[in-house]
């Protein structure tokens, strides 16, 4: 599948190497907490949202996917030493609906979401320039280059260290580390859409989207036609598009060491580093850089069914960018040599200054592209191979080849198995240089750095080095009746500079390998129809059809879980859950706002406050997936995916700390983001009467700790940071018993019910030392059907909470009220507004959509805590 990015699913486990050459010079993503942490695969898997376009909506029916992926880096393994810090780690989620709107009209709709986390290079250097040769990972960070340190040269530029073996002499030590840097979770979402018109040999679309994080926007739109002719044997695709991207980059604070004077507080940035030495799109004021980019690209495509087993496709791309283009948390190692203070003595040896300047990429790339496509069904396997070729080629230097090969074997009752094997190569940027020497006194308070002896443009981003990269994977499916499939893949890659064409990339030391992992499950909507889904009339128990249970008044609203049975043996229903919470407008105690002088006095358990949450978001994904195996039984499996930000601020009047407080304090002003696989829920939902007008049903559930609750902050380089608030793991991290009774009755154009329902803890503490509070709820509602399609509802909500038991049992450093269990957990209550819909007729018939906000009315929390501003509810399901 081509990387476009409009429609790139989640994780690189889509080709990450067919995107390599693009990689470079992309957005360079950041978390507005790295020092450039999540930069290696923030780059390859996003690139430019939007760039690339793909084909016009095509003539495939509507479909409803969900598809969740997992990337992991190996540990960088550093000369001498290994790196103590985690590596990078994906966790990402996407949902597509592809919907016929009519004979000619199609819409389609991508989100996603993906959380990165871990460390990357941000600079290579050396060896010999680090604190520790012999061991210089100490710290994860090799070679840290510490402000104005002397290191010494040879005549032709070559760094020397000591020799071990002889006292006082120097020999060249040309090995070169990695510098790297780790970051805490970060995410990024974006949505996009397409809208098509087809006539019986063309089609027109227009699609658009954004992709937003926290220092990084792109807006992108683009506009494409497909023109069939030959009998429709030959088809011409053109799409051109559109991005319009900003960076807002906080030059980190862990990063300040490695990249500023620290002397007197001296700051090198704000002497030696001018928008002409960034580039002329880029800015640095107050240690927050700037910059924006725009790129058009337009792609070619033609298509040629050879016979009836094969086709060719072959694609040319072309692709535009100007702006700001370099990555704002990669720096270059920069000596900086004296030619009139200092001459080499008889030994032809010199000493240099070591600073650290941030990369400057040219203001421009052209880009580029052609891929070729063979096809081939061979009938008596029933298989499929695809081969592809792909080459790249820009102005910066870059040529790469891509060469894959598919299998697409079909199996019996449904089952398909692929496997695939991907070789990448790539040569090295113009610019690209693993460090950079410079023959000029080195900056400083009295010295300004001459940016004429420098490059015009220079970076030891190692994805613009040369290397090649091996993968192979397979892929497994099953089709199952009435238009349900599932998939799973998995896909391992090495990256080495020695599988470059010609084996004479980048060094050994910068070699890596990783794997991704995804699953996708995928509902032919149109299937469903043919085969009768949703909209059969066949008649179930005590009167009921399964007509009416797709009617609006057969579901309560969109917030309440658990509302219903399946009403006949074999029915099964596949269903969409968003829940998004927001809380913020300052603290509170009980059922009052406090100040924050309060709180510094008696918000942290006796111990000083420093800060307090600003705000906070929560978003969680969940499937439904329910079958009934009798009448009076339903199954139900509900995976989650979650993903939180929380934001904070400095309390007035509070001090900064000391020692690894003032580093936790510090690292709070930038926002704090989680996100990835939460708890799954599995229930039975068991019939206890049912008769026309009412019924009641008890539901038993248990909920598993899928949900990661070991969450760190990234380490600095002076300081393990260690777990991050409790209200940010992304589950409870304990088995969960979830039992529920529900009411539902119906009269006319009038539906109510009621619901008890609660969270009862398992077990004490989790693996991380604590256990969040039992819950308890309570909620009523009633609903008046506006038309025979549409429902309104009101709903009232009552929750108890119990506050956090326990605590972190490791390393952990509170700075706030959200560090403390006793401010987690309370009473409120809720009024909910909700609409309830279901599509009666066409092709979509049996598709329910519902919403709800949830308003509070009244919080009375425990300790001290942020409160709730309201909840949006929004649900999709579609029984067959």
């Amino acid at each position: 599948m081509a990387v476009t990015k409009a429609e790139l699913l989640p994780l690189v486990s889509l080709q990450l190497a067919a995107v390599e050459p693009q990689i470079s010079s992309l957005k360079s993503k950041s978390t507005a907490v790295v020092s450039a942490s999540l930069q290696a695969l923030t780059l390859a898997a996003l690139a430019l949202p939007g760039l690339t376009v793909s084909s016009v909506v095509s003539a495939s029916e509507d479909e409803v996917s969900f598809q969740y992926g997992h990337y992991e880096e190996g540990k960088r393994q550093i000369y001498k030493g290994n790196s103590n810090l985690k590596p990078i780690e994906v966790e990402s989620l996407q949902g597509s609906a592809h919907v016929k709107l009519s004979d000619r009209v199609k819409f389609a709709f991508n989100y996603i979401q993906d959380t990165w986390s871990g460390a990357t290079p941000i600079s290579t250097a050396p060896l010999s320039f680090g604190e520790n040769k012999t061991k210089p990972s100490i710290s994860g960070a090799s070679p840290i280059i510490q402000p104005q340190q002397v290191v010494r040269m040879d005549a032709q530029m070559n760094p020397l260290t000591l020799d071990p073996a002889a006292t006082g002499e120097y020999i060249q030590d040309k090995q070169m580390v990695h510098t790297l840097s780790s970051a805490s979770p970060e995410t990024r979402k974006q949505g996009d859409f397409k809208l098509g018109y087809e006539w019986d040999e063309a089609a027109v679309e227009l699609g658009g989207g954004i992709s937003l994080e926290n220092d990084y926007e792109s807006r992108f739109g683009n506009v494409g036609g497909r023109l069939d002719f030959n009998q429709k044997l030959t088809t011409l695709n053109l799409n051109l598009s559109y991005a319009n991207s900003n960076t807002n980059a906080s030059i980190d604070h862990d990063a300040a060491p490695y990249i500023y004077e620290a002397s007197n507080g001296f700051n090198t940035y704000n002497s030696t580093h001018d928008s002409s030495q960034l580039s002329k799109y880029g800015t640095l004021k107050a240690n927050l850089l700037q910059g924006n980019r725009e790129d058009w690209g337009a792609l070619l495509g033609l298509t040629q069914v050879l016979n009836k087993s094969s086709l060719l496709e072959a694609n040319l791309g072309y692709t535009r960018s100007t702006g700001y283009m370099a990555n704002p948390y990669k720096t270059v190692t920069s000596i900086f040599v004296d030619p009139i203070n200092q001459a080499f003595n008889t030994l032809d040896i010199t000493s240099g200054t070591v600073l650290a300047l941030l990369e400057k990429r040219p203001d421009e790339r052209n880009q580029w592209t052609a891929n070729l496509r063979y096809v081939q069904h061979v009938d008596a396997l029933d298989a499929g191979v695809h081969f592809d070729y792909r080459i790249f080629h820009d102005d910066w230097g870059i040529t790469a080849h891509t060469f894959e090969l598919d299998w697409a074997q079909s199996l019996s009752q449904g089952w398909m198995v692929t496997p695939r094997i991907r070789y990448y190569s790539q040569d090295a940027a113009d610019f690209y240089l693993p460090f950079m020497v410079s023959k000029q006194a080195a900056p400083g308070r009295a010295v300004v750095l001459n940016t004429s002896k420098l490059p015009s443009a220079y970076s030891s981003d190692q994805r613009l080095s040369a290397f090649g990269a091996l993968s192979g994977g397979v892929t497994i499916s099953k089709q199952f009746a009435k238009g349900v499939s599932i998939e799973a893949g998995g896909e391992y890659y090495t990256h080495a500079g020695s599988l470059m064409l010609g084996g004479s990339g980048e060094g050994a030391y910068a070699d890596f390998n990783y794997y991704m992992v995804n699953a996708a499950l995928k509902v032919d909507l149109s299937a469903l129809s043919l085969a009768g889904g949703g909209s059969s009339h066949h008649a179930g128990h005590n009167g009921h059809t399964r007509q009416q249970h797709t009617q609006h008044s057969g579901h309560a609203p969109a917030g309440v879980m658990f509302d219903h049975l399946l009403p006949q043996a074999g029915d099964f229903m596949v269903g969409y859950r968003f829940m998004y919470g927001f809380q913020g407008s300052g603290i509170q105690r009980g059922t009052d706002p406090v100040s924050d002088r309060t709180i510094i006095n008696a918000g942290c358990n006796g111990k000083p406050c420093y800060v307090a949450p600003d705000s906070m978001n929560m978003s969680m994904h969940m499937l439904d997936l329910m079958y009934a195996p009798t009448d009076w039984l339903t199954l139900m499996l509900m995976p989650q995916f979650m993903d939180m930000n929380m934001s904070m601020r400095s309390l007035t009047g509070a001090s900064t700390g000391s020692g690894e407080t003032s580093y936790a304090v510090t690292h709070s002003g930038h926002p704090h983001n989680t996100g990835g696989i939460g708890d799954t829920g599995m229930y039975a939902l068991f019939k206890v009467f049912d008769m026309q007008g009412h019924h009641f049903h008890a539901t038993l559930g248990l909920s598993a700790p899928t949900g990661d609750v070991g969450i760190q902050l990234r380490d600095t380089h002076a300081v393990d940071m260690g777990f991050i608030h409790y209200g940010m793991q992304l589950g409870s991290g304990t088995w969960d018993f979830k039992p529920s009774v529900t009411y539902t009755g119906e009269l006319e154009q009038w539906s109510w019910g009621a619901q008890l329902s609660g969270t009862k803890r398992l077990e004490d503490q989790n693996a991380s030392g604590f256990a969040y509070g039992d819950i308890f709820q309570g909620t009523a509602w009633g609903s008046y059907s506006v038309f025979n399609w549409l429902s309104a509802s009101v709903r009232g909500v009552y929750t108890v909470q119990g506050q956090n038991r326990g605590a972190y049992n490791g390393k952990y450093i509170p700075i706030g009220p959200m560090d403390y269990a006793n401010s987690y957990g309370g009473r409120y209550f809720d009024v909910g507004f909700g609409l309830n819909a279901s599509i009666p007729s066409g092709d979509l018939q049996g598709n329910r959509l519902g919403f709800e906000w949830l308003q509070p009315v009244h919080d009375d929390v425990n300790g001290y805590q942020l409160p709730r501003e309201g909840a949006l509810s929004a649900t999709w399901s579609y029984m067959f």
